[in-house]
């Protein structure tokens, strides 16, 4: 119950936080660096970027020694992103120049006068828009003005676990989401529960992370595409939400499942699937790296489908936006051009390459937000290294951004997705029916809605 009051008092106190920061901050006059003397060094202060793999301290690299090769110097200390800490730092005038935020978050901070346009931005420096992915693009993209740089493009397919499906004698061709009367009957069969006990996961539907795209299965979006209407009690979601909480209870409910769950050593050698504890899941594109480095595996990728068997996939990622306010904004668009250039996804995906075939491990992709850089990476780097599940996985990834879609940006984009994750976490529990669920967060996602437009 307190965490639940918790993330709804947070909701409300970004809310009413931004009010009071966005009067202040619409009064800063940033300085242009471009006005600045090139005797007069400048700290370029970034917020919000936490883990640093390979990937991405190599661009960091690459961009650090282009703004200390113009006579300036870097501030990024490690870090994720924490709306309270934000928000904190707004209010008392230590305004980052360059932020690394969640995409669903964009849409919040921009409606509220939080965040700098960077149409100025990419015009200046050269960056291509149309070289970054639509449906990514359409996530930082609010009233027609760019107001942040799309970064990766984490696609979720479906990671089957061949080993599980062949012990539960289950046709992999039912591990499918085209036909959900199949999916269920399958994910019965792969299930284990054993002395009471539940030892290994069917098919988690992974909700309530990826809850828009059951209700995309049926064509439908959770919200308008201008953002600024909720259709979260549509008949659709509903009976998305009774489906996916109906695999979930196969399992002995909620609470067991859960708490299985909470077991797995997601990020180890020892992960879910090398210690058989999960048969099939959708999941974004970066966790096959991570089973690419852990014990041996023998998996599948899958297409997420809709019900007429058509491939569909879900965006998700984060990207840089530059605050109203910052001292140099003008530093902090050559850090975001020299970040996503096409040459650094390049070096540093060349780079993990080189590491994997020395390690004699799968090269699993870089997924960028960039189209172009997507196609570079896999025509100009990319080889098969003769693991034939990963190797099949890749050629899956690289073509699934073609059928994506994203939560459309709306201006309570933090209050919408809390009502409707709330929502979900009431059915699983057990307090709500999955139509009262949906209807109370209707109620408050369009509340949200109408107050900050």
């Amino acid at each position: 119950m307190v965490s639940r009051w918790s993330r709804r008092g947070l909701a409300l106190a970004i809310a009413a936080l931004c009010a009071i920061v966005a009067t202040s901050i619409a009064s800063a006059k940033p300085a242009e660096v471009a006005g600045v003397q090139a005797t007069q060094a400048h700290t370029l202060n970034i917020y919000g970027l936490g883990g640093r793999d390979d990937v991405a301290q190599g661009r960091l690299d690459i961009a650090n020694a282009v703004i200390r090769g113009l006579g300036h110097s870097v501030n990024n200390p490690q870090g994720g992103f924490n709306d309270q800490t934000f928000l904190a730092r707004l209010a008392a005038r230590d305004i980052p120049d360059l932020v690394h935020m969640g995409r669903d978050s964009v849409g919040t901070y921009a409606a509220r006068g939080i965040l700098a346009p960077l149409d100025g931005c990419f015009k200046a420096e050269g960056i291509d828009k149309n070289s970054y992915r639509k449906a990514a693009l359409s996530q930082v993209t609010y009233r027609g003005k760019l107001f942040g740089a799309p970064e990766f493009t984490n696609q979720i397919t479906i990671i089957v676990n061949n080993d599980a499906a062949k012990k539960a004698g289950v046709d992999p061709a039912d591990i499918q989401t085209t036909n959900w009367k199949r999916l269920k009957q399958a994910n019965k069969k792969l299930l284990r529960i054993e002395n009471g006990r539940l030892t290994r996961i069917g098919f988690d539907p992974k909700i309530p992370e990826f809850f828009p795209l059951w209700v995309k299965w049926f064509g439908k979006d959770m919200i308008s595409k201008d953002g600024l209407k909720a259709q979260l009690n549509s008949r659709e979601a509903v009976a998305a939400l009774a489906y996916t909480v109906g695999l979930i209870n196969d399992h002995g409910g909620w609470n067991k499942f859960k708490a299985f769950r909470d077991t797995f050593d997601f990020f180890g050698r020892n992960n879910q699937v090398a210690a058989d504890q999960i048969s099939a899941w959708p999941m974004e594109s970066f966790y096959y790296n991570v089973l690419a480095e852990g014990n041996p595996v023998n998996i599948t990728a899958k297409f997420f489908t809709n019900r007429k068997g058509g491939p569909i996939t879900m965006l998700s990622g984060n990207a840089w936006a530059i605050p109203k306010g910052s001292k140099n904004p003008g530093l902090a668009c050559k850090y975001i051009k020299a970040l996503q250039a096409d040459s650094s996804w390049l070096t540093v995906a060349k780079n993990r390459f080189d590491l994997r075939k020395r390690q004699g491990r799968a090269f699993t992709g870089l997924y960028t937000a960039k189209a172009t850089a997507d196609v570079k990476i896999y025509e100009d780097i990319y080889q098969p290294m003769g693991n034939k599940d990963f190797d099949q996985a890749v050629a899956l990834l690289v073509r699934a951004p073609r059928y994506a879609f994203a939560v459309p940006l709306s201006p309570a984009s933090s209050e919408f997705r809390q009502a409707w994750i709330d929502a979900i976490n009431r059915v699983l529990e057990g307090r709500q029916t999955p139509r009262e669920a949906l209807d109370q967060a209707q109620r408050e996602a369009q509340a949200a809605i109408d107050k900050a437009k």
